[in-house]
């Protein structure tokens, strides 16, 4: 069989032996927590004010185009996930289905995408971090908060949010769990506090024009405008239902619980930022806040409201940290079920005897993260993690259908409805989204993919467990 075409069963993904699989622990409360635990966070507290300065008041409807895609892609992982209940999400169904190579670049850009993302929320949470110690009298110094882009040498916070997260994960994937789900319901409630303060001085006239910056994604000067330029990063902020796809070999009973995270985790996070973006807009015209790296408790510190600015600061200071946790949690089981399956360097998937967690990978990914997150403004590394995600989600969708025609008997525990019109819709709104992206984020993801194949031809595609007993056979 050709290297490109070789594939994993979906049997054997069902029945993987218990010395090499990670410990079921998890339960459906937990799948939700964990995905709106993922969802919920940079992508609302302060992508909201760049998708403002891209479309104006029509980031709402930003809001909307992504969500549409992003739920499309929900059903069809959602489908996948209760099917082949395997740790890798998106990588490990385009194994089954696609074969080695297209595997190869699934798991390549969900590398890509996971890291980043936890890149930019800590970005993102030292924006916030760094407001609330001046808010209440401690003032540090430029140097230490910011990336070279921005002035500074490092962006400290952000490196040491990703650490300690990254420990907590070392401890136990129950353990963290629980105290993601605690952290999630206050940050949700920090949410709800805003949306009934901001909603108290709503303004229907800051929504004219509604669509300043018009549909399509175009450069206006240096900055790239349009809805859809809002939406290719506003986007950011729904995924994350696709960390909780990567639980599937953690969790006790993945048939009944997968779906009810996947699905739940997007309506709960799609009715919230409705309202959410709805409450800041009507309070404040998209200018005022736009550029703000802190957009709703600039909102609220604005509106006379200092104390429940300080609790929104708050709240992402302690919170936020929930988004990195469910995404460096993703990009050690998709590092780990890699180095499984031979593509990566096999003791990188070493789990630890007494946590039952990959500890070597989660120390990996807290480097690598730190090393983005310290340097490269959050605009930049937001776009990049789109890329990587968008490419995951097609592949999803593709595989959807791919199965539909091969093995249409196969049952089917959750079933993605009107699957000819979800999938394709899916996969048409990734590639507009994809296309909307800066050009020189393309350029970006398609050089990661490049160094990609590389190493998949030097080294993977004759180390993967898949090759090797091909070669055993002949």
């Amino acid at each position: 069989m050709a290297f490109w075409n070789r594939r994993t069963s979906i049997d054997a993904l069902n029945n993987l032996d218990d010395r090499h699989r990670l410990k079921r622990t998890l339960r459906w409360p937990h799948l939700v927590a964990l995905g709106v635990g993922a969802i919920v966070g940079t992508g609302i507290y302060t992508l909201i004010g760049i998708g403002a300065g891209r479309a104006g008041p029509a980031v709402i409807l930003a809001f909307v185009i992504a969500g549409a895609v992003c739920a499309c892609a929900a059903l069809c992982y959602a489908e996948l996930a209760t099917l082949m209940p395997a740790a890798g999400s998106a990588y490990t169904y385009t194994y089954a289905v696609g074969g080695e190579l297209l595997a190869w670049i699934v798991g390549w850009s969900l590398i890509l995408e996971y890291s980043v993302v936890c890149s930019a929320v800590a970005v993102g949470w030292s924006g916030y971090a760094v407001g609330f110690l001046d808010s209440i009298g401690l003032h540090l110094p430029v140097w230490l908060t910011a990336g070279p882009h921005a002035g500074g040498i490092v962006n400290l916070p952000a490196v040491v949010i990703l650490f300690a997260v990254a420990g907590l994960l070392m401890l136990g994937t129950r353990e963290s769990a629980t105290v993601n789900a605690f952290l999630v319901v206050f940050k949700v409630l920090a949410l709800l506090v805003f949306i009934v303060i901001a909603a108290k001085a709503f303004n229907g006239s800051h929504f004219t024009p509604f669509m300043p910056f018009g549909f399509g994604a175009h450069t206006d000067g240096t900055e790239v405008r349009g809805v859809m330029a809002a939406a290719a990063i506003i986007f950011f902020a729904f995924y994350g239902f696709d960390a909780v796809s990567t639980a599937a070999e953690e969790t006790i009973d993945p048939k009944r619980d997968l779906a009810r995270g996947i699905i739940g985790s997007m309506i709960v996070c799609t009715l919230l930022y409705m309202g959410v973006a709805a409450a800041a807009l009507g309070a404040m015209r998209y200018e005022e806040f736009s550029a703000s790296p802190e957009p709703l408790a600039f909102i609220l510190r604005t509106l006379g409201s200092p104390l429940a600015a300080t609790l929104i600061a708050a709240a992402a200071v302690i919170a936020l940290p929930t988004v990195i946790l469910a995404f460096m949690y993703g990009q050690s089981r998709i590092f780990f079920v890699m180095a499984r399956d031979g593509l990566l360097p096999h003791r990188l998937g070493s789990i630890n005897a007494h946590r039952g967690t990959p500890v070597a990978m989660i120390l990996v990914t807290a480097i690598v993260t730190s090393l983005i997150g310290g340097i490269f403004p959050l605009a930049e590394i937001a776009e990049l993690a789109n890329a990587g995600t968008l490419c995951a989600f097609i592949a999803v969708a593709a595989c959807v259908l791919a199965l539909r025609v091969r093995e249409p008997a196969r049952p089917r525990v959750f079933t993605t409805p009107w699957p000819w019109v979800v999938a394709p819709f899916a996969i048409a709104g990734c590639v507009y989204l994809f296309v909307s992206l800066p050009p020189a984020t393309r350029t970006r993801f398609f050089i990661w993919n490049a160094l990609g194949l590389v190493v998949y031809l030097l080294y993977a595609r004759f180390s993967s467990v898949l090759a090797k007993r091909v070669y055993q056979r002949a």
